[in-house]
């Protein structure tokens, strides 16, 4: 199985981990970043690079490219390559100090509407508006001809007054959206103040979308200095790649045959406006990876190997072999499963329970390759009839989910649209596997819906016509409908009441013994899984540290941490008694862990050995397998091994 190595560092190690790592996490974001500062050295170092003055005629005129003027002389005897190094300082300048005064004003405006609303928000917003209908270009136009004489940073001026409002308008949709947060009204009814508010809790969150702001507004402050520049707006006294292309028009340098005066001014700001652009594109990137990946399969990087040829019969439906899988970060790979072996048989209900971060979810999407980036499987197998699906094609898997396997995600009520009737999105999974015949997806849906409990003239409903409870059975059908040999549910009731929680339970269960579909039910209530499952997986850190018939679980736990995880609900009858909760933290799942995970917390542990050897996961009893030194004094093997390293991926 593929090795993971955890803390290993890269010689950028420290600056991937500083405040500019974010750059270097996106490619086009380092290609752009290193050109602009290629240029800001080349500019700053003029005077060194270029012994002559950019402005000094002392040269012959219409000089070709050649070693002593490396792109050649103007009309005036000027030395073009000279001119590049000084006019980047000016057009640099222009960029960067327009890129930030319009992203200041834009910020400042975008938020305050937010924040406040009311008639400061419209106020703003239709200041915003009108300048949003103004052409662009006119409008730069008509103010530079005043401020005309007035020096670079009238142009600077210019174009930041009249570049702020698209940036504005972004700005204050996403602010809304985040004032409605619950945490926004929290933040509100503690009585933080409106400074800190907007500072605090919304700006962070709105970084991605500012700095992408910044990089495409200096973007347009580069173009429009250029095209007033270049239609001689601009104060033209001065050297910049814009002014460069005024005088080389002035002048007829393309009918003199003096392409090199317009081509190297011309090929300077494309090569700029593509830095920028690049880092525009890379900050959406890093700030919105899953844009990034929407569609795409869990990454696997284990080891390639050759596919098995493995006979599903006398099998079990899903067999998951030494997983290891969790999160690519800059900082190293983060383990969230840790050499997992389970199984599922046809028709078992499996639940999966384990405080929050101890990688349920993680194992479940992992296995099915549905794990969003930055996840990846490391390596081991999960192999669904026979089928091992980490080696499944895009295409393959399209054609697998949800007709062998379907998923109801947590708090999957909302994932129904709004805006479209029940009706087309129950249809939507069967017609995507070929079924288009009206007549069979009517009646197949009708039969799904009494089949979870929901009368059929509900089809014809929008969702926000529907319970809480409904809609979850709603999800539910949809992953029914093509009858999948397996369903994996990731707390699928945690946000109903306990009366509906019941009722949904009871027709999933009535449904899998029906249909004689697997499910494996992930959730942190271990008294429902006691109740409802057939066998029971209990996960700590990453690891499966005991599985065992959910009866056995309930009267003889043998793992610390279940006997503690049983203990923390009360019973219904017999003395009251004292509920407490498991001291301390889990580990790090960042880092390598020595011994068995629990020790930290455990009361039991064995010092000498539960901190420095992990133990083996061995069946003690028939089907009552567990992973603790106080039962089997058995060692787990040392499977892993360094040989590659993701923490420069």
């Amino acid at each position: 199985m593929t090795a993971i190595p955890i803390a290993r560092l890269t010689p950028l190690a420290w600056l991937r981990a500083g405040p500019l790592g974010v750059i270097w996490r996106s490619p086009r974001a380092t290609t752009g970043a290193v050109i602009i500062l290629l240029i800001a050295v080349l500019a700053l170092l003029a005077p060194l690079i270029s012994s002559y003055d950019p402005s000094s005629g002392a040269f012959t005129p219409w000089i070709k490219p050649g070693v002593g003027h490396l792109l050649g002389t103007t009309a005036l005897g000027q030395d073009i390559f000279t001119q590049m190094l000084y006019g980047a300082r000016l057009t640099l300048l222009i960029g960067i100090a327009s890129g930030l005064i319009s992203t200041a004003i834009g910020t400042a405006l975008g938020l305050t509407a937010a924040y406040y609303g009311g008639r400061t928000g419209e106020v703003i917003n239709t200041v915003t508006n009108i300048f949003l209908v103004l052409p662009g270009l006119p409008l730069l136009i008509i103010v530079s001809a005043f401020l005309r004489g007035g020096g670079v940073w009238a142009i600077i001026l210019v174009i930041s007054l009249t570049g702020w409002a698209w940036g504005a308008r972004v700005l204050r949709s996403q602010a809304l959206t985040l004032r409605n947060r619950d945490f926004i009204h929290a933040a509100v009814s503690t009585g933080e103040s409106p400074a800190r508010i907007i500072f605090k809790e919304m700006l962070p969150n709105l970084a991605g979308i500012i700095a992408a702001n910044f990089f495409g507004t200096a973007l347009y402050a580069v173009l429009s200095e250029a095209a007033l520049s270049f239609i001689g707006i601009g104060d033209v006294s001065k050297v910049t790649w814009g002014t460069m292309l005024y005088w080389a028009q002035a002048k007829n340098a393309l009918l003199q045959g003096a392409w090199w005066w317009v081509g190297a001014p011309g090929l300077g700001i494309a090569v700029l406006g593509m830095a920028f652009a690049f880092l525009n594109f890379g900050v959406d990137e890093i700030s919105n990876p899953r844009s990034n990946h929407a569609g795409k399969a869990t990454r696997v990087l284990r080891r390639k190997s050759v596919p098995k040829v493995v006979d599903a019969a006398g099998l079990p439906l899903m067999s998951i072999q030494h997983l290891d899988a969790g999160y690519v970060t800059p900082s190293g790979p983060v383990r969230a499963v840790r050499d997992v072996s389970l199984d599922v048989a046809p028709g078992e209900f499996l639940g999966l329970a384990g405080e929050s971060g101890c990688g349920k979810s993680t194992l479940a999407f992992a296995a099915t390759r549905l794990l969003d980036a930055p996840g990846a499987v490391f390596g081991g197998e999960a192999r669904l009839a026979g089928q091992d699906l980490l080696s499944l094609t895009p295409e393959e898997l399209r054609r697998t989910r949800w007709k062998d396997y379907s998923l109801v995600f947590q708090a999957s009520m909302n994932i129904l649209n709004p805006v479209i009737k029940v009706r087309e999105q129950v249809y939507d999974a069967m017609q995507a596997h070929g079924v288009h015949d009206k007549t069979k997806l009517e009646a197949r849906a009708r039969e799904l819906f009494e089949l979870v409990g929901i009368r059929p003239d509900y089809l014809d409903a929008f969702p926000h016509q529907l319970s809480g409870g409904m809609k979850q059975r709603v999800v539910i059908a949809i992953a029914l409908a093509l009858e999948p040999k397996l369903v994996v549910m990731d707390e699928p009731t945690t946000a109903l009441d306990v009366v509906v929680q019941r009722q949904i339970l009871q027709e999933i269960d009535q449904v899998r013994r029906r249909l004689g579909i697997s499910i494996i039910f992930i959730t942190h209530d271990l008294s429902l899984l006691v109740e409802m499952s057939d066998r029971i997986a209990i996960m700590y850190a990453g690891e499966v540290v005991e599985e065992a018939p959910a009866q056995q679980i309930y009267t003889a736990p043998k793992h610390p941490y279940t006997q503690r995880l049983m203990t923390a609900f009360p019973p219904l009858s017999g003395a009251r008694e004292r509920r407490e909760g498991i001291p301390g933290r889990p580990p790090s799942l960042a880092q390598e862990i020595v011994g068995c995970p629990f020790y930290e917390r455990c009361a039991v542990h064995l010092p000498g050995t539960c901190d420095v050897k992990k133990p083996a996961n061995v069946e003690v009893e028939p089907g009552h397998r567990v992973a603790c030194f106080l039962q089997s004094p058995a060692v787990k093997p040392a499977v892993y091994q360094e040989e590659h390293d993701l923490a420069s991926d």
